[in-house]
């Protein structure tokens, strides 16, 4: 090693940075260094620009990190607030049988949407421990239960927020095949199937001011349209009347 070069190891020792870290960066920036045997070495007129850029691509990368972990923290959050609000949408999201809501004006229709679920129910065995009435009662409120939220699912990706005229339909499964090993018919568990049907809309509350306009409205359309009858039925009394008082 010739007056005009120095080890990487003694250039790591002076400037206290990692060996390691420091070769990996002249070897990543294709700086100019020489490898031999049994060490590395730069030119001494090297040494401080180096160095230097090595601290500043530490820095720069630390604060890359820095970045990273805030935008990843920020997404975390971000996902975990519209989870949130997803979950709070959901539970607001009304159902019915009927097609309104007392209280409420539809204003817009979303279409035709279903949730769908099913499970298998164990039949009886030979020693008839396994009760399949029993067992399909706690399925079926489960699987109902599941349905309504796949439908309420398919409501709140629509961007509603109530559905109506929902209503269940059935199925029952009864899956069997026949074995060549034994000769014999082999049957499988029953599978029960429940979907749940409804229109998607958008539904509004009426305000207590709408409301009153609304009943103030029927009340003069009563008194008017009554009010003319009255004076109809009058006006031919009198039409009727007249010609006894001419």
């Amino acid at each position: 090693m010739d007056k005009n070069t120095i080890n990487v190891a003694a250039v790591t020792d002076k400037y206290n940075i990692n060996y390691s870290d420091f070769t990996n960066f002249l070897r990543e920036n294709n700086l100019n260094f020489q490898e031999h045997l049994f060490s590395i070495t730069i030119n001494v007129s090297d040494v401080e620009k180096y160095v230097e850029d090595y601290k500043n691509s530490k820095t720069l990368k630390l604060e890359r990190e820095k970045i990273a972990k805030l935008e990843e923290e920020a997404k975390i959050k971000e996902e975990k607030f519209k989870s949130m609000q997803k979950a709070k949408a959901l539970s607001e999201i009304l159902i019915t049988s009927g097609f309104n809501f007392d209280g409420y004006k539809i204003k817009k229709y979303s279409g035709y949407i279903s949730g769908d679920d099913c499970v298998t129910i164990p039949r009886n065995n030979f020693f008839g421990t396994n009760k399949v009435d029993a067992n399909l009662c706690g399925a079926l409120v489960k699987i109902r239960r599941r349905a309504i939220s796949e439908l309420k699912e398919a409501a709140y990706a629509l961007g509603c927020n109530a559905v109506i005229g929902v209503d269940f339909d059935y199925m029952v499964l009864d899956p069997q095949h026949a074995s060549a090993l034994t000769n014999t018919t082999v049957y499988e568990p029953y599978v029960i199937c429940v979907t749940a049907n409804g229109n998607a809309v958008i539904i509004e509350k009426i305000d207590d001011k709408s409301a009153v306009f609304l009943a103030n409205n029927k009340n003069l359309f009563y008194f008017y349209f009554g009010d003319i009858k009255r004076r109809e039925s009058s006006l031919d009394t009198r039409k009727t009347l007249a010609p006894l008082f001419l």
